[in-house]
């Protein structure tokens, strides 16, 4: 089960900036910053934000594999292995 993210109104973080970026460094998952209400961004820290960015590029490596596969594109395993066997033997 996923934790909640964190939520400060932007009147939190007009008062005490330093505080909530500190606050926000020192978690690990969003903080929505809410406007009347209303969540109006999403803060992370670098580190969150790079762990983020590498699970989506990820993804999107994945989904496009897949789609060559269903294309019946790239090289089956046997061909790879064969390859990597020559390269291997002739070092």
């Amino acid at each position: 089960m996923s934790k909640l993210p964190k939520i400060i109104p932007v009147s939190d973080l007009r008062q005490d900036a330093a505080a909530v970026l500190r606050q926000i460094r020192d978690s690990d998952g969003p903080t929505v910053i809410t406007q009347r209400g209303r969540a109006a961004a999403i803060l992370l820290s670098p580190e969150a934000f790079a762990k983020s960015e590498n699970e989506r590029e990820l993804l999107l490596q994945l989904a496009r594999g897949e789609k060559e596969i269903n294309q019946e594109l790239g090289y089956d395993l046997d061909s790879v292995l064969a390859e990597v066997d020559e390269i291997l033997q002739a070092k």
